[in-house]
């Protein structure tokens, strides 16, 4: 099967910051919609990224792929199975929050830190049409949070409170990674994720 990896769609264009179409049930299932999945997952694991939106390929649906496996750019997260949503809903598990620095593949180079919820309940699709419902919690209830961020128009740099906390990759790596990451491994001794 050939790879499609196609342009990621960067922070500027219009497009980006619009809220992206629910697909419709008849389309669950359809050669278009596991296309696009593949797609998404091609270019996501050519980019590198823990996660990848449709509309960051110029694609306006409610479509996003997630998966974290032993990632270098992100050595602190914990694995996550390859997972695709569709339609996907998540509603927070409690009202406490961590605070996660992000980057994103839409917004290179950059980085910042955004509150997150430490648990979230997922409800969404396969592209095949089969139902997901599932808790996430910790830091990867961070990355289903920040991908679900993008079918709504919102990009990680929203919901920075605090523009101090942004910092470029090499600033990141060099003053802030070491304290991100044990705040990571605290939530994942405690959550398993």
């Amino acid at each position: 099967m050939a790879m499609s990896v196609r342009d990621i769609v960067v922070v500027g264009v219009p497009s980006l910051r619009e809220r992206a179409c629910e697909v419709a049930e008849r389309d669950l299932g359809s050669a278009a919609l596991v296309a696009l999945a593949d797609d998404l997952l091609d270019t996501m694991r050519a980019a590198r990224g823990a996660g990848i939106a449709a509309p960051q390929i110029g694609v306006p649906r409610r479509v996003c792929a997630i998966e974290v496996k032993d990632n270098p750019r992100y050595p602190y997260k914990p694995n996550i199975p390859l997972t695709l949503l569709v339609n996907p809903v998540l509603t927070p598990l409690g009202d406490e929050t961590f605070d996660n620095f992000e980057g994103c593949l839409s917004v290179p180079g950059l980085r910042g830190v955004v509150a997150r919820h430490v648990g979230v309940r997922v409800e969404a699709f396969t592209p095949e049409g089969e139902r997901i419902e599932r808790e996430v919690w910790g830091v990867s209830a961070g990355t289903y949070q920040h991908e679900c961020d993008h079918l709504d128009g919102v990009l990680f740099l929203d919901r920075v409170r605090d523009t101090r906390t942004l910092s470029t990759w090499e600033a990141f790596h060099e003053h802030h990674e070491a304290a991100f990451a044990e705040r990571v491994r605290l939530l994942v001794e405690r959550f398993g994720s």
